[in-house]
C-alpha cells in the first residue's frame, strides 16, 4: 500500500515549496514576497538541523530500519532529500533574483562591485578599512595550522590559496561586531551590500602574501538533534542543568550541509568536505545569500519609504463576545467563550489571568507553558498571582525546540516568585495548551478551564491562526484537574469521558469516532470526517482513514504541512480530499469534526495526527459543546474549504497545485481567501459592537460536491 503514502521528509519539502510559491506570487505584496523567501530559507535550516540531523545519526550507527510508510531507510531518505533540495535551488535563486529585479524598479538594490559608482567604491573601501578590517581575524589552514571550528549557520569567506603540493585555505568569519547590512549613502535610493560580499571582494588584500586561486562564501549547517533521553539517564540530575549543558553541546554537533557560492573552486570544496567529513551530495551551490536574516532590518528600511509594499495592517480586534466593561470570570460562568487568533486579540485571556491573580475567590491557577514570548505578560500575571498568595502550578516544557533558553529563564523567574514549577515526565514532552483556575465561591467549587490550539504567546497570537476555548463546564474542569494531578506526580491519564488526553486516551478515542462514522456509512447515513491539522503522519490513524474512505465516509482535510497520506487514489483514498493553505498567517489551529447535523462531535486540540503527538506527548483535545461556538467553528472550517486563492489541492500523484487550477468549480467561483475573509469579519464584528448593533457571525453556506 506504499502508493497511498508519502515520505514524511519529502512531504515537508513539498510544504516548504508552497512557502516559496508565496515568494513567487505576484499578487503578494513585494515586501512580503521578500519575507517569504527568508521564511523558506529559515525553514530549510531548521529542517537540516533537526530532521536531516536525526537521519544522519541513524546512519552513523548503521541502522537499516525502514520507516513504516514508504519503506525507506535513513540513508535512502537522506539521498532523496539531498537530491530534492538540490533540484529546488534553481527555483530559489530565480525567485530571489526576480524579487530583487522587481525591487530595483523602486530604486531598492543589493549591489556588488559590478554596479557601483566610483564614489560608492571609494565609500566602501574606506568603510572596509575603518569598520570591518580591524574586527576580522583571518586564518590560514595548512599542515601546521589546524582546521578551525565553523559555527552553525555562520557565514565565512573561504579563499583557496596557492601552495606547493597541497591546499592552503584562508578563512574569515564574516560576522562579528560589525553590521552585516551596509547601506550606501543615497538620498532617494536604498542601495545596500552585505558584509560578506564586501569582505569577499577584499579577501585578496587580506591574504596579501598569497595568490588567491578562488574564493567564495560558505556556510555550515550542523546537526542540532540532541539526544535528550541519553542525557537524562541519570535521574538525580536537575533537568534545567541538563538542558543548559545540552544547549552548549548542540552548537558543536556534526555538519550535515555545506552551502557555497559559485565562485569557490572544486579543489577548495573538496578540501572543506574532507575537513568537515561531508560527501559531495551534502554540498549546495547557489547564487542566493545562504542567510537571509538581513531581510528583517532591510524590511524596516523599505517599509518606512514604501508602506504599500506590505500587507495592509490588520491588527487583532477586540472580540465582541467579551464585554470589556465587565469582569471576565463572570462572563465565562454564564456561557462558554472563544477567541480566534490572530483575528481577535489575546487581551481577554491576559485579563482573565490578571483577574484571577487578584480574585479572593481564586484558590489556584495551573497552566502548561510550551513557548512563551520573551516579554511575556502571561508569565508576569502568573508571577503576580503567586506574589498575591495564590497557589500557582506551572509546567514549563524545557524541551520546546529552540525555545529552551527562553523557557529556562522563565522557569527561574517563576520559581523565584513562589510558583511551583515542574518539567513533566522525563520521556514525554508536554505540548498541551491547558489552563485551570479553581475558585471557591459561596461554598461552591468552580472551575474555569481554557484549552487552546496554540501557545500562550502574545507574539505568535498575532501571527498564527489558533482557537482558544474558555469554559466553566465542571466536567471539563474536573478532567483538566486530573491531567494536572497526573503531571505533578509523573503519571499518565488513562481514561477520560470528555477530554481526549494523549498519550493513552487520544489516538484510541479518535479511532472509535472514525469507526462510528464507518458504521454510519454502512447503514447508509451521511457519514463525515473533517480535520484541520498542521501535519498527518500517524500510520495507525491514516490506515483507519483509508478504511473509512473505502466504507464511503466523506473525509475533508485541511493540512498545512506534512501529509503522508495521498488522497484521491481509487480503491484506497478516493473519498478523501487534502487541501493546504499557506498565506499571510501561519495556519496552526487543530479541529476534529466527526459526523454531520445533530450527531456532530467537534473538538479543538493541541495535537496533530503525528505519532509524536498521539503517542509520545501529553496533548489535550476538548469537546466544543456550546451550540453557538460549534456553529462558528464549523463555519470557519467551511470557509477554509471554500478558499480558492491560497488553498492548494493534493493530487493523486502527491503533488500540490493551486485549487483554482485543479478544480473548475473553484476556478469559476468568486475569489475567496479565508484569511482575508476572517480579517474582514473580525473588523466588521468589532465595528458592529462599537456601534452597539446586534453582533452575529455570518454563516456562509458552502455547497459541497
Amino acid at each position: 500500500m506504499y502508493k497511498c503514502y508519502d515520505n514524511r521528509e519529502l512531504s515537508w519539502l513539498k510544504f516548504n515549496e508552497r512557502v516559496m510559491e508565496e515568494a513567487q506570487d505576484s499578487s503578494v505584496p513585494l515586501g512580503e514576497r521578500l519575507l517569504f523567501a527568508s521564511i523558506y530559507q529559515t525553514n530549510l535550516d531548521e529542517f537540516f538541523m533537526i530532521r536531516v540531523g536525526s537521519l544522519y545519526d541513524q546512519t552513523l550507527v548503521g541502522s537499516e530500519d525502514k520507516e513504516n510508510k514508504t519503506g525507506m531507510t535513513a540513508g535512502e531518505q537522506l539521498d532523496e532529500i539531498y537530491k530534492r533540495v538540490g533540484e529546488l535551488i534553481p527555483a530559489r535563486d530565480n525567485t530571489y533574483r526576480g524579487i530583487m529585479e522587481a525591487l530595483s524598479e523602486y530604486d531598492i538594490e543589493q549591489v556588488d562591485f559590478s554596479n557601483l559608482s566610483r564614489d560608492e567604491e571609494d565609500y566602501l573601501s574606506v568603510y572596509f578599512d575603518a569598520e570591518i578590517r580591524p574586527l576580522i581575524s583571518p586564518q590560514v589552514v595548512d599542515k601546521r595550522h589546524p582546521f578551525p571550528f565553523l559555527a552553525n549557520k555562520a557565514v565565512y569567506i573561504a579563499a583557496h590559496l596557492e601552495a606547493k603540493n597541497s591546499v592552503k585555505m584562508g578563512l574569515i568569519a564574516a560576522s562579528g561586531s560589525f553590521s552585516r547590512l551596509i547601506f550606501l549613502p543615497a538620498k532617494t535610493k536604498i542601495r545596500f551590500m552585505l558584509a560578506e560580499d564586501l569582505i569577499l571582494h577584499y579577501a585578496s588584500q587580506v591574504f596579501e602574501n598569497y595568490n588567491v586561486l578562488s574564493k567564495g562564501i560558505i556556510r555550515v549547517t550542523r546537526n542540532a538533534d540532541i539526544n535528550m533521553e541519553e542525557a537524562l539517564y541519570d535521574h538525580d540530575v536537575d533537568l534545567r542543568d541538563v538542558m543548559e549543558e545540552l544547549l552548549k553541546k548542540r552548537k558543536k554537533l556534526s555538519p550535515v550541509r555545506l552551502e557555497v557560492s559559485k565562485e569557490l573552486g572544486y579543489d577548495a570544496i573538496e578540501f572543506l568536505c574532507n575537513k568537515l567529513e561531508l560527501r559531495s551530495n551534502q554540498v549546495f551551490r547557489s547564487e542566493t545569500p545562504s542567510d537571509l536574516s538581513f531581510i528583517f532590518p532591510l524590511r524596516g528600511a523599505i517599509q518606512l519609504k514604501y508602506p504599500d509594499m506590505f500587507y495592509k495592517p490588520a491588527r487583532p480586534q477586540d472580540s465582541p463576545d467579551f464585554d470589556k466593561n465587565q469582569k471576565i470570570i463572570p462572563q465565562i460562568l454564564k456561557h462558554d467563550l472563544m477567541l480566534s487568533f490572530p483575528y481577535e486579540s489575546i487581551k481577554p485571556f491576559i485579563a482573565l489571568l490578571n483577574e484571577a491573580a487578584n480574585d479572593p475567590a481564586v484558590a489556584s491557577i495551573k497552566i502548561t507553558l510550551y513557548r512563551v514570548a520573551s516579554n511575556s505578560k502571561i508569565v508576569e500575571a502568573l508571577i503576580n498571582a503567586a506574589e498575591n498568595g495564590k497557589e500557582v502550578f506551572v509546567l514549563v516544557e524545557l524541551r520546546a525546540r529552540f525555545d529552551e533558553e527562553n523557557n529556562i529563564g522563565w522557569s527561574k523567574r517563576l520559581e523565584d516568585a513562589g510558583c511551583t514549577v515542574i518539567y513533566g515526565p522525563h520521556n514525554l514532552k508536554v505540548h498541551s495548551k491547558l489552563l485551570l483556575i479553581t475558585r471557591k465561591a459561596g461554598g461552591q467549587l468552580q472551575y474555569i478551564t481554557q484549552i487552546g490550539t496554540g501557545n500562550y504567546n502574545e507574539k505568535t497570537s498575532a501571527l498564527y491562526t489558533d482557537l482558544s476555548l474558555l469554559t466553566a463546564d465542571m466536567n471539563i474542569g474536573a478532567e483538566a484537574g486530573t491531567v494536572f494531578n497526573a503531571l505533578s506526580i509523573g503519571t499518565l491519564v488513562e481514561n477520560t469521558r470528555h477530554l481526549l488526553v494523549a498519550p493513552l486516551s487520544l489516538q484510541n478515542r479518535i479511532i472509535e469516532m472514525i469507526d462510528y462514522e464507518i458504521a454510519a456509512a454502512r447503514r447508509g447515513e451521511d457519514a463525515y470526517i473533517g480535520l484541520k491539522l498542521n501535519s498527518l503522519t500517524d500510520k495507525i490513524l491514516m490506515d483507519k482513514l483509508i478504511e473509512a474512505s473505502n466504507a464511503g465516509v466523506k473525509i475533508e482535510m485541511v493540512i498545512r504541512g506534512i501529509c503522508c497520506l495521498v488522497a484521491g487514489i481509487k480503491g484506497y483514498t478516493e473519498n478523501i480530499t487534502v487541501r493546504s493553505i499557506v498565506g499571510r498567517y501561519l495556519e496552526h489551529s487543530r479541529i476534529y469534526i466527526f459526523g454531520r447535523g445533530e450527531r456532530t462531535k467537534l473538538y479543538i486540540s493541541s495535537a496533530d495526527f503525528m505519532t509524536r503527538n498521539t503517542l509520545r506527548r501529553v496533548e489535550v483535545a476538548a469537546p466544543v459543546n456550546d451550540p453557538a461556538i460549534k456553529r462558528r467553528i464549523l463555519n470557519i472550517f467551511n470557509i477554509m474549504l471554500a478558499d480558492n486563492v491560497k488553498s492548494r489541492l493534493q493530487l493523486p500523484d502527491g503533488k500540490y497545485v493551486y485549487r483554482s487550477e485543479a478544480d473548475p468549480e473553484a476556478a469559476a467561483a468568486e475569489k475567496l481567501s479565508c484569511q482575508d475573509y476572517f480579517i474582514e469579519e473580525a473588523y466588521r464584528r468589532a465595528e458592529e459592537s462599537k456601534a452597539k448593533k446586534p453582533v452575529k457571525v455570518t454563516v456562509r453556506k458552502i455547497r459541497h460536491k
